[in-house]
Protein backbone atom coordinates (compact mmCIF):
# COMPACT_ATOMS: atom_id res chain seq x y z
CA UNK A 1 0.00 0.00 0.00
CA UNK A 2 1.66 3.26 -1.13
CA UNK A 3 2.04 7.17 0.28
CA UNK A 4 -0.74 9.03 0.83
CA UNK A 5 -1.08 12.28 -1.50
CA UNK A 6 -4.14 13.53 -1.89
CA UNK A 7 -3.55 16.49 -0.39
CA UNK A 8 -0.07 17.03 -1.62
CA UNK A 9 -1.04 19.53 -4.19
CA UNK A 10 -2.02 22.05 -1.26
CA UNK A 11 1.34 21.46 0.88
CA UNK A 12 2.94 22.16 -1.97
CA UNK A 13 1.56 24.60 -3.31
CA UNK A 14 1.85 26.35 0.69
CA UNK A 15 5.43 26.43 0.84
CA UNK A 16 6.58 26.74 -2.82
CA UNK A 17 4.89 30.19 -3.30
CA UNK A 18 5.65 31.41 0.18
CA UNK A 19 5.41 35.18 -1.55
CA UNK A 20 1.53 34.44 -1.72
CA UNK A 21 1.09 33.59 2.06
CA UNK A 22 3.95 35.21 4.22
CA UNK A 23 2.78 38.91 3.60
CA UNK A 24 2.17 40.83 6.93
CA UNK A 25 0.21 43.76 5.81
CA UNK A 26 -2.99 44.27 5.84
CA UNK A 27 -3.45 43.35 2.39
CA UNK A 28 -3.20 39.60 2.79
CA UNK A 29 -6.81 39.16 4.74
CA UNK A 30 -7.94 39.95 0.82
CA UNK A 31 -4.90 38.18 -1.23
CA UNK A 32 -5.89 35.24 -3.33
CA UNK A 33 -3.32 32.73 -4.39
CA UNK A 34 -1.94 32.99 -7.65
CA UNK A 35 -3.09 30.54 -10.53
CA UNK A 36 -1.29 27.85 -10.93
CA UNK A 37 -0.90 25.45 -13.71
CA UNK A 38 -1.09 21.77 -13.83
CA UNK A 39 1.97 21.17 -14.32
CA UNK A 40 3.05 23.68 -10.65
CA UNK A 41 0.63 21.75 -8.75
CA UNK A 42 1.89 18.30 -9.57
CA UNK A 43 5.52 19.15 -8.92
CA UNK A 44 6.93 18.06 -5.52
CA UNK A 45 8.72 20.89 -3.82
CA UNK A 46 12.48 20.22 -2.81
CA UNK A 47 13.93 19.84 0.20
CA UNK A 48 16.29 22.68 -0.32
CA UNK A 49 13.04 24.57 -1.92
CA UNK A 50 11.32 24.07 1.56
CA UNK A 51 14.15 25.24 3.65
CA UNK A 52 14.28 28.63 1.76
CA UNK A 53 10.35 28.87 2.55
CA UNK A 54 10.69 28.13 5.89
CA UNK A 55 13.98 30.49 6.10
CA UNK A 56 11.86 32.90 4.69
CA UNK A 57 8.93 32.49 7.03
CA UNK A 58 11.17 32.69 9.78
CA UNK A 59 12.61 35.69 8.87
CA UNK A 60 8.66 37.44 8.12
CA UNK A 61 7.87 36.27 11.43
CA UNK A 62 10.58 38.29 12.87
CA UNK A 63 9.89 41.14 11.35
CA UNK A 64 6.16 41.12 12.54
CA UNK A 65 7.19 40.36 16.00
CA UNK A 66 9.04 43.44 16.02
CA UNK A 67 6.39 45.16 14.34
CA UNK A 68 3.98 43.86 16.72
CA UNK A 69 6.34 45.47 19.95
CA UNK A 70 6.66 49.13 18.45
CA UNK A 71 3.11 48.92 17.55
CA UNK A 72 2.45 48.60 20.76
CA UNK A 73 4.61 51.04 22.47
CA UNK A 74 2.90 53.00 19.86
CA UNK A 75 -0.64 52.40 21.10
CA UNK A 76 -0.10 53.02 24.73
CA UNK A 77 1.40 56.25 23.58
CA UNK A 78 -1.68 57.20 21.46
CA UNK A 79 -3.84 56.23 24.42
CA UNK A 80 -1.68 58.22 27.21
CA UNK A 81 -1.94 61.14 24.55
CA UNK A 82 -5.69 60.53 24.10
CA UNK A 83 -6.84 60.25 27.81
CA UNK A 84 -9.52 62.70 28.81
CA UNK A 85 -8.12 63.74 32.18
CA UNK A 86 -4.69 64.64 31.24
CA UNK A 87 -3.83 63.66 27.41
CA UNK A 88 -2.18 66.45 25.22
CA UNK A 89 -3.76 65.48 21.78
CA UNK A 90 -6.18 68.14 20.72
CA UNK A 91 -9.23 65.55 20.72
CA UNK A 92 -8.63 65.19 24.41
CA UNK A 93 -8.41 69.00 24.84
CA UNK A 94 -11.52 69.54 23.00
CA UNK A 95 -13.41 67.11 24.93
CA UNK A 96 -12.06 68.04 28.04
CA UNK A 97 -12.85 71.46 27.66
CA UNK A 98 -16.61 70.72 26.13
CA UNK A 99 -17.02 68.03 29.62
CA UNK A 100 -16.26 71.19 31.82
CA UNK A 101 -18.38 73.44 29.64
CA UNK A 102 -21.30 71.52 30.07
CA UNK A 103 -20.61 70.96 33.54
CA UNK A 104 -20.37 74.80 34.18
CA UNK A 105 -23.91 74.89 32.05
CA UNK A 106 -25.42 72.66 34.38
CA UNK A 107 -24.67 74.10 37.52
CA UNK A 108 -25.82 78.05 35.82
CA UNK A 109 -29.29 76.00 35.11
CA UNK A 110 -29.36 74.63 38.63
CA UNK A 111 -29.00 78.77 39.98
CA UNK A 112 -31.21 79.76 37.41
CA UNK A 113 -33.80 77.28 38.65
CA UNK A 114 -33.02 78.30 42.24
CA UNK A 115 -33.03 81.89 40.98
CA UNK A 116 -37.04 80.95 39.57
CA UNK A 117 -37.75 79.50 43.06
CA UNK A 118 -36.94 82.65 45.17
CA UNK A 119 -38.93 85.17 43.05
CA UNK A 120 -42.01 82.94 42.97
CA UNK A 121 -41.48 82.38 46.88
CA UNK A 122 -41.16 86.32 47.27
CA UNK A 123 -43.73 87.18 45.27
CA UNK A 124 -46.29 85.22 47.36
CA UNK A 125 -45.18 86.25 50.06
CA UNK A 126 -46.52 89.95 49.72
CA UNK A 127 -48.87 91.16 52.05
CA UNK A 128 -52.46 92.66 50.90
CA UNK A 129 -50.55 95.96 52.59
CA UNK A 130 -47.99 95.84 50.05
CA UNK A 131 -47.73 99.08 47.44
CA UNK A 132 -48.23 98.74 44.07
CA UNK A 133 -44.54 99.35 43.30
CA UNK A 134 -43.54 96.63 45.55
CA UNK A 135 -46.02 93.71 43.63
CA UNK A 136 -45.04 95.18 40.57
CA UNK A 137 -41.37 94.70 41.06
CA UNK A 138 -41.47 90.98 42.36
CA UNK A 139 -43.39 90.06 39.17
CA UNK A 140 -40.60 91.31 37.09
CA UNK A 141 -38.04 89.85 39.45
CA UNK A 142 -40.34 86.94 38.51
CA UNK A 143 -40.27 87.02 34.98
CA UNK A 144 -36.41 88.06 34.31
CA UNK A 145 -35.38 84.72 36.64
CA UNK A 146 -37.68 82.62 34.43
CA UNK A 147 -36.35 83.94 31.08
CA UNK A 148 -32.28 83.37 32.54
CA UNK A 149 -33.54 80.03 33.32
CA UNK A 150 -34.72 79.62 30.03
CA UNK A 151 -31.78 80.79 28.65
CA UNK A 152 -29.56 78.68 31.15
CA UNK A 153 -31.51 75.34 30.12
CA UNK A 154 -31.35 75.79 26.30
CA UNK A 155 -27.28 76.50 26.85
CA UNK A 156 -27.13 73.18 29.28
CA UNK A 157 -29.03 70.72 26.17
CA UNK A 158 -26.41 73.03 24.09
CA UNK A 159 -22.80 72.07 26.21
CA UNK A 160 -24.72 68.83 26.49
CA UNK A 161 -24.45 67.72 22.87
CA UNK A 162 -20.93 69.50 22.30
CA UNK A 163 -19.40 67.48 25.05
CA UNK A 164 -21.02 64.17 23.87
CA UNK A 165 -19.97 65.06 19.95
CA UNK A 166 -16.45 65.57 21.24
CA UNK A 167 -16.15 62.60 23.41
CA UNK A 168 -17.37 60.79 20.73
CA UNK A 169 -14.55 61.70 18.31
CA UNK A 170 -12.14 61.01 20.96
CA UNK A 171 -13.49 57.50 21.43
CA UNK A 172 -13.45 56.56 17.81
CA UNK A 173 -9.72 58.14 17.41
CA UNK A 174 -9.40 55.62 20.31
CA UNK A 175 -10.91 52.49 18.31
CA UNK A 176 -9.12 53.69 15.54
CA UNK A 177 -5.87 53.40 17.57
CA UNK A 178 -6.45 50.00 18.57
CA UNK A 179 -7.48 48.48 15.38
CA UNK A 180 -4.66 49.90 13.92
CA UNK A 181 -2.86 47.41 16.43
CA UNK A 182 -4.57 44.81 15.93
CA UNK A 183 -3.77 44.42 12.07
CA UNK A 184 -0.18 44.47 13.62
CA UNK A 185 -1.30 41.77 16.11
CA UNK A 186 -3.13 39.75 13.09
CA UNK A 187 0.39 39.76 11.02
CA UNK A 188 2.26 38.75 13.42
CA UNK A 189 -0.33 35.81 14.15
CA UNK A 190 -0.83 35.41 10.65
CA UNK A 191 3.39 35.29 10.08
CA UNK A 192 3.71 32.70 12.82
CA UNK A 193 0.93 30.26 11.22
CA UNK A 194 3.01 30.82 7.76
CA UNK A 195 6.01 30.14 9.54
CA UNK A 196 4.53 27.04 11.32
CA UNK A 197 3.27 25.01 8.45
CA UNK A 198 6.69 25.64 6.63
CA UNK A 199 8.45 24.42 9.36
CA UNK A 200 6.23 20.83 9.69
CA UNK A 201 6.31 20.70 5.71
CA UNK A 202 10.27 20.51 5.79
CA UNK A 203 10.22 18.40 8.73
CA UNK A 204 8.14 16.04 7.03
CA UNK A 205 9.53 16.03 4.03
CA UNK A 206 12.77 15.22 5.33
CA UNK A 207 11.31 12.15 7.44
CA UNK A 208 9.98 11.22 4.11
CA UNK A 209 13.36 11.44 2.41
CA UNK A 210 14.65 9.37 4.86
CA UNK A 211 11.62 6.75 5.53
CA UNK A 212 12.40 6.16 1.30
CA UNK A 213 15.99 5.45 1.56
CA UNK A 214 15.07 2.63 4.27
CA UNK A 215 12.28 1.47 1.65
CA UNK A 216 13.76 -2.32 0.66
CA UNK A 217 11.70 -2.57 -2.00
CA UNK A 218 13.34 1.45 -2.88
CA UNK A 219 9.75 2.08 -4.10
CA UNK A 220 8.60 5.47 -4.09
CA UNK A 221 4.79 4.64 -3.75
CA UNK A 222 2.19 5.84 -6.29
CA UNK A 223 -0.01 8.13 -6.41
CA UNK A 224 -4.18 8.47 -4.73
CA UNK A 225 -6.98 9.14 -6.10
CA UNK A 226 -9.23 11.31 -4.76
CA UNK A 227 -12.70 9.59 -3.89
CA UNK A 228 -15.35 11.99 -3.40
CA UNK A 229 -17.83 9.51 -2.05
CA UNK A 230 -16.22 8.11 0.58
CA UNK A 231 -17.42 10.62 3.62
CA UNK A 232 -16.75 11.22 7.30
CA UNK A 233 -19.30 13.14 9.13
CA UNK A 234 -19.10 14.15 12.55
CA UNK A 235 -22.08 14.25 14.96
CA UNK A 236 -22.37 15.39 18.81
CA UNK A 237 -19.38 17.30 18.60
CA UNK A 238 -20.50 20.92 20.48
CA UNK A 239 -19.13 24.33 19.73
CA UNK A 240 -18.18 25.02 23.49
CA UNK A 241 -15.84 22.59 25.47
CA UNK A 242 -15.06 23.15 29.02
CA UNK A 243 -11.98 21.89 30.62
CA UNK A 244 -11.69 19.35 32.97
CA UNK A 245 -14.97 17.61 31.10
CA UNK A 246 -15.28 14.99 28.74
CA UNK A 247 -17.20 15.05 25.53
CA UNK A 248 -18.22 11.91 23.33
CA UNK A 249 -18.83 12.39 19.85
CA UNK A 250 -19.19 10.23 16.71
CA UNK A 251 -17.89 10.11 13.34
CA UNK A 252 -19.88 7.94 10.10
CA UNK A 253 -17.57 6.86 7.59
CA UNK A 254 -19.76 5.76 4.41
CA UNK A 255 -18.20 4.33 1.27
CA UNK A 256 -21.24 5.84 -1.41
CA UNK A 257 -19.08 4.75 -4.28
CA UNK A 258 -19.83 1.51 -6.50
CA UNK A 259 -16.51 -0.11 -5.33
CA UNK A 260 -15.36 -2.18 -2.58
CA UNK A 261 -12.62 -0.72 -0.84
CA UNK A 262 -10.33 -2.97 1.58
CA UNK A 263 -9.16 -0.79 4.21
CA UNK A 264 -10.70 1.96 4.88
CA UNK A 265 -8.66 4.39 7.81
CA UNK A 266 -9.91 7.65 9.51
CA UNK A 267 -8.14 10.24 10.05
CA UNK A 268 -8.76 12.49 13.25
CA UNK A 269 -6.52 14.57 14.89
CA UNK A 270 -7.05 18.33 17.38
CA UNK A 271 -5.43 20.91 17.61
CA UNK A 272 -6.09 24.09 19.85
CA UNK A 273 -4.50 27.38 21.60
CA UNK A 274 -5.16 29.79 24.42
CA UNK A 275 -6.85 32.88 23.50
CA UNK A 276 -3.66 34.67 22.30
CA UNK A 277 -3.98 32.02 19.36
CA UNK A 278 -0.10 31.91 20.01
CA UNK A 279 0.26 29.16 22.69
CA UNK A 280 -0.40 25.93 21.64
CA UNK A 281 -2.66 23.73 24.44
CA UNK A 282 -2.74 20.56 22.57
CA UNK A 283 -0.88 18.98 25.46
CA UNK A 284 -4.25 18.87 27.61
CA UNK A 285 -6.06 17.65 24.87
CA UNK A 286 -6.51 13.94 24.77
CA UNK A 287 -8.60 11.34 22.53
CA UNK A 288 -9.94 8.22 22.38
CA UNK A 289 -11.92 6.13 19.52
CA UNK A 290 -13.73 2.77 20.07
CA UNK A 291 -16.35 1.06 17.03
CA UNK A 292 -18.08 -1.85 16.91
CA UNK A 293 -15.12 -4.33 15.74
CA UNK A 294 -12.88 -2.23 18.56
CA UNK A 295 -15.32 -1.63 21.40
CA UNK A 296 -12.78 -1.05 24.10
CA UNK A 297 -11.76 2.57 24.38
CA UNK A 298 -8.05 3.20 22.98
CA UNK A 299 -5.64 6.22 22.61
CA UNK A 300 -5.53 7.81 19.41
CA UNK A 301 -2.02 7.28 18.27
CA UNK A 302 0.25 9.41 17.24
CA UNK A 303 0.21 9.56 13.47
CA UNK A 304 -3.92 10.63 14.33
CA UNK A 305 -5.49 7.28 12.27
CA UNK A 306 -8.07 5.19 13.50
CA UNK A 307 -7.73 2.07 11.53
CA UNK A 308 -10.88 0.39 13.96
CA UNK A 309 -12.95 0.48 10.31
CA UNK A 310 -11.44 -2.64 8.58
CA UNK A 311 -13.07 -2.98 4.66
CA UNK A 312 -17.08 -1.33 3.51
CA UNK A 313 -18.95 -2.80 0.82
CA UNK A 314 -19.99 -0.37 -1.88
CA UNK A 315 -22.94 1.30 -0.24
CA UNK A 316 -21.78 0.64 3.83
CA UNK A 317 -20.80 2.73 6.25
CA UNK A 318 -19.59 2.23 9.65
CA UNK A 319 -19.63 4.41 12.98
CA UNK A 320 -16.93 5.09 15.28
CA UNK A 321 -16.99 6.45 18.60
CA UNK A 322 -15.12 9.35 19.70
CA UNK A 323 -14.27 11.06 23.50
CA UNK A 324 -12.27 14.27 24.04
CA UNK A 325 -11.10 14.62 27.59
CA UNK A 326 -9.60 18.10 28.50
CA UNK A 327 -7.75 18.31 31.19
CA UNK A 328 -9.01 20.48 34.00
CA UNK A 329 -5.69 23.03 33.22
CA UNK A 330 -6.47 23.46 29.97
CA UNK A 331 -6.60 26.96 29.30
CA UNK A 332 -9.75 28.94 28.11
CA UNK A 333 -8.88 29.52 24.50
CA UNK A 334 -10.20 28.08 20.69
CA UNK A 335 -10.28 24.86 19.50
CA UNK A 336 -10.45 22.80 15.58
CA UNK A 337 -10.43 19.35 14.96
CA UNK A 338 -9.81 17.81 11.54
CA UNK A 339 -11.26 15.08 10.09
CA UNK A 340 -11.04 13.07 7.06
CA UNK A 341 -11.06 9.18 5.47
CA UNK A 342 -8.20 7.51 3.29
CA UNK A 343 -8.73 3.42 1.70
CA UNK A 344 -5.76 1.39 0.48
CA UNK A 345 -6.88 -2.27 -1.42
CA UNK A 346 -4.98 -5.10 -2.07
CA UNK A 347 -4.09 -4.32 -5.97
CA UNK A 348 -2.29 -1.03 -4.51
CA UNK A 349 -5.17 1.49 -5.54
CA UNK A 350 -6.02 3.93 -3.07
CA UNK A 351 -7.73 7.12 -2.05
CA UNK A 352 -9.74 9.00 -0.08
CA UNK A 353 -12.00 12.22 0.38
CA UNK A 354 -10.03 15.34 -1.28
CA UNK A 355 -9.74 17.21 1.84
CA UNK A 356 -9.58 18.05 5.48
CA UNK A 357 -12.92 18.96 7.25
CA UNK A 358 -12.54 21.16 10.21
CA UNK A 359 -14.88 21.89 12.85
CA UNK A 360 -14.27 24.37 15.07
CA UNK A 361 -14.85 25.38 18.97
CA UNK A 362 -14.33 27.28 21.78
CA UNK A 363 -12.30 26.33 24.79
CA UNK A 364 -14.16 27.34 28.17
CA UNK A 365 -11.71 27.52 31.79
CA UNK A 366 -12.95 24.56 33.90
CA UNK A 367 -15.87 25.39 36.10
CA UNK A 368 -17.30 27.57 33.23
CA UNK A 369 -21.05 27.38 32.40
CA UNK A 370 -20.91 26.80 28.55
CA UNK A 371 -24.18 28.55 27.76
CA UNK A 372 -26.26 27.16 24.65
CA UNK A 373 -23.91 25.13 22.54
CA UNK A 374 -24.96 24.05 19.43
CA UNK A 375 -22.97 20.83 17.05
CA UNK A 376 -19.78 22.08 15.26
CA UNK A 377 -20.31 22.40 11.57
CA UNK A 378 -17.80 21.66 9.04
CA UNK A 379 -16.45 23.01 6.02
CA UNK A 380 -17.47 22.97 2.98
CA UNK A 381 -15.42 20.10 0.77
CA UNK A 382 -13.94 21.93 -1.87
CA UNK A 383 -14.48 20.30 -5.43
CA UNK A 384 -11.85 19.24 -8.08
CA UNK A 385 -10.97 21.77 -10.76
CA UNK A 386 -12.13 24.76 -8.19
CA UNK A 387 -9.32 27.26 -8.08
CA UNK A 388 -11.53 29.87 -6.40
CA UNK A 389 -10.47 30.62 -2.45
CA UNK A 390 -12.52 32.44 0.35
CA UNK A 391 -10.54 35.35 1.48
CA UNK A 392 -7.97 34.99 4.47
CA UNK A 393 -9.11 36.91 7.32
CA UNK A 394 -12.61 37.19 6.00
CA UNK A 395 -15.57 37.78 8.56
CA UNK A 396 -16.80 34.01 7.73
CA UNK A 397 -16.78 31.38 10.63
CA UNK A 398 -17.01 28.90 7.80
CA UNK A 399 -14.06 26.02 8.48
CA UNK A 400 -11.41 25.76 6.24
CA UNK A 401 -10.43 22.53 3.32
CA UNK A 402 -7.95 21.50 1.54
CA UNK A 403 -8.18 20.07 -1.58
CA UNK A 404 -6.69 18.54 -4.44
CA UNK A 405 -6.53 21.31 -6.92
CA UNK A 406 -3.95 23.37 -5.52
CA UNK A 407 -6.05 25.75 -3.34
CA UNK A 408 -6.21 26.58 -0.10
CA UNK A 409 -9.17 28.16 1.08
CA UNK A 410 -8.97 29.67 4.59
CA UNK A 411 -11.23 31.75 6.35
CA UNK A 412 -11.05 34.15 9.13
CA UNK A 413 -13.29 34.44 12.13
CA UNK A 414 -16.00 36.37 14.35
CA UNK A 415 -13.96 37.88 17.45
CA UNK A 416 -16.24 35.77 19.59
CA UNK A 417 -15.06 32.04 18.45
CA UNK A 418 -12.24 32.55 15.60
CA UNK A 419 -8.71 33.42 16.91
CA UNK A 420 -7.60 30.41 15.91
CA UNK A 421 -8.64 31.03 12.40
CA UNK A 422 -6.90 34.48 12.67
CA UNK A 423 -3.85 33.57 14.23
CA UNK A 424 -3.05 30.38 12.29
CA UNK A 425 -6.01 28.47 11.38
CA UNK A 426 -4.13 27.89 7.81
CA UNK A 427 -1.14 27.10 9.08
CA UNK A 428 -2.67 24.52 11.85
CA UNK A 429 -4.61 23.30 8.61
CA UNK A 430 -1.22 22.68 6.60
CA UNK A 431 0.35 21.14 9.64
CA UNK A 432 -2.13 18.54 9.71
CA UNK A 433 -1.93 17.73 5.94
CA UNK A 434 1.72 17.99 6.11
CA UNK A 435 1.22 15.02 8.48
CA UNK A 436 -1.15 13.43 6.61
CA UNK A 437 0.36 13.39 3.45
CA UNK A 438 3.63 12.11 4.15
CA UNK A 439 3.09 8.86 6.28
CA UNK A 440 4.25 6.07 4.35
CA UNK A 441 2.15 2.90 4.25
CA UNK A 442 3.86 -0.34 3.03
CA UNK A 443 2.28 -3.68 2.28
CA UNK A 444 2.37 -6.85 4.74
CA UNK A 445 3.15 -6.06 8.35
CA UNK A 446 3.26 -2.21 8.37
CA UNK A 447 -0.08 -2.07 6.26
Amino acid sequence: MKIRRVLATAVALAVTTPAALLSVSPAYADAKPAAQTQDQRKSKPTIKELEEAAAEAQKAYDKAVKAEAAGRVELDKTLDDLSEANGTHPLAVASAAAKQAAKDAAAAKTAADQAVTDAKAALDALTEDATEEERTAAETALSEAEATATAAATAKTAADTAAAEAREKLDDARVAAVRAYGVLQNAAKDALAVKVAADAALAKAIKEAEEAGEDEEGEEGGDCEPELDLTAEVTGLPNKLVAGTSTDFSVRVTNGSDRHMDEVLTYVSVYATDTSGLKDTDKFFRLQWSTKSAPKWQNADADNYIDGVGALKPGAHADIKLRLTLDKATPAGNGVAFIAADFFNEDGTCGGAPGLDMYEFDVKAAGSKPGKTEDAKPSTTTKPGNTGTAPQGSASATPVTTGTNGSLAATGSSSATTSIALAGGAAVLLGAAAVFVVRRRKTGADA
